[in-house]
């Protein structure tokens, strides 16, 4: 297998997405990266971290697509940029998987003007893990749809229950519908409209959620358009790092707190685990016809280095072959096939 990442987006590249595969190929066998950037840079990091292996290869591009860019020119303008690289590659099949911790806009809309979306998929979305106290829930969209008509929310609840199933095993995932109250009757007509897809779709749907039912963990798939899902995101990871600065700080206080936080350093260290983004990894963008993860704009090495191995698994439980399956299983079924 063979795994693409772009080493030179997120706000920590090049060194923490390079440190970040050297850790990754270090814990894990069975694929090697292709790192898509400034070649003397990435093989300067390499060679500062003693690393010599063949598992870690350079693809040397001589463009970079930042922040500041503006998604689909960019896409179109830098074509020798680490992403439209990566993503050619993809799309070629000389690769198996694609991660960039870069300009989320410019991905998205690489992944659909390069890589192309799924048959019978209307909309891709964005689908990060969020943690809450019966485990992770996938949360979609999380950010590339602002505008959905009912057979996307219908969609993004039959792509995340697919995918919760193949990636984490989990039989027959609880789907919910995000909404201002659990009545079936409360949203926008929208949500009216998707709410009665859902309920005849088959899925283990539910009903409607509200947001203070998430971080309870009472479903496995949370279903909504991309901007409540990124205001919702954003959000949690606020609170996650308050908790965590909060927690931290109490128990530094004094000889008494510091004693209180050695005895109950086993749990804690678990709590604060499930807190922490990074062990969450990468965000696949689910729909698109090959497997592209999105990884925090934010990442250190240790955040890359569970991104790939998230999207090793991905790949490995062959997933988007389950996803293409199932889609076009559906699309015959509407046309009598």
């Amino acid at each position: 297998m063979k795994i693409l990442v772009d080493a030179m987006g997120g706000d920590n590249a090049p060194e923490e997405i390079v440190e970040g595969c050297i850790e990754a190929v270090k814990v894990l066998d069975g694929y090697e990266i292709n790192l898509l950037g400034d070649k003397d840079k990435i093989e300067r990091i390499l060679s500062k971290n003693n690393f010599s292996g063949d598992r870690i290869k350079t693809i040397h591009t001589t463009e970079v697509i930042t922040n500041d860019d503006v998604p689909t020119k960019a896409i179109k303008s830098k074509k020798d940029s680490s992403m439209v690289v990566g993503l050619k590659m993809l799309k070629e099949n000389q690769g198996d998987v694609f991660l960039s911790a870069g300009n989320t806009g410019a991905l998205s809309a690489g992944s659909l003007l390069i890589v192309g979306r799924m048959e019978g998929v209307d909309r891709p979305a964005l689908a990060p893990l969020i943690p809450t106290k019966n485990g992770p829930v996938l949360l979609i969209d999380a950010g590339l749809n602002t505008n959905c008509r009912p057979i996307n929310y219908l969609q993004f609840a039959q792509i995340g229950s697919t995918y919760m199933r193949e990636m984490y095993k989990i039989k027959d995932p609880k789907v919910g519908l995000i909404n201002i109250g659990t009545e079936a009757n409360k949203g926008y007509e929208e949500l009216k409209q998707a709410y009665l897809l859902l309920s005849n779709s088959g899925l283990n749907f539910v009903g409607n959620i509200e947001g203070r039912q998430l971080p309870e963990g009472e479903v496995d798939v949370a279903v909504c358009d991309g901007f409540v899902g990124n205001v919702l995101l954003k959000f949690l990871e606020g609170v996650g790092s308050f908790i965590l600065e909060g927690l931290s700080g109490v128990y530094k206080q004094d000889l008494i707190s510091k004693l209180s936080a050695l005895m109950i350093k086993r749990k804690l260290k678990k709590f604060l685990k499930k807190m922490d983004y990074e062990e969450y990894g990468g965000t696949p963008i689910l729909g698109i016809n090959g497997t592209v993860f999105k990884c925090h704009g934010s990442s250190n090495a240790k955040s890359i280095k569970n991104a790939i191995i998230k999207a090793y698994d991905f790949a490995r439980n062959s997933v988007l072959d389950q996803l293409r399956h199932e889609f076009y299983n559906r699309e015959a079924g509407n046309l009598g096939i």
